[in-house]
């Protein structure tokens, strides 16, 4: 599914750092660098964007 707007644990919005993540993860950058250029200090916070798997394409046919 879809990133999640908040963290689970703390709350803090983390929604809005998923496509700047994905881009610059996708283009070869270490995804600890990129997490802390954006901020994200909190290792709840860092495991809910790292470990998040997108499903929407393969749930979307069954909507």
């Amino acid at each position: 599914m879809m990133i999640p707007v908040r963290c689970f644990t703390c709350g803090n919005v983390i929604g809005e750092h998923w496509d700047e993540f994905t881009a610059r993860t996708e283009a070869g950058e270490d995804a600890a660098e990129v997490l802390d250029d954006l901020g994200v200090r909190r290792h709840c916070c860092r495991r809910m964007i790292v470990s998040h798997k997108d499903l929407v394409d393969v749930v979307a046919p069954y909507q």
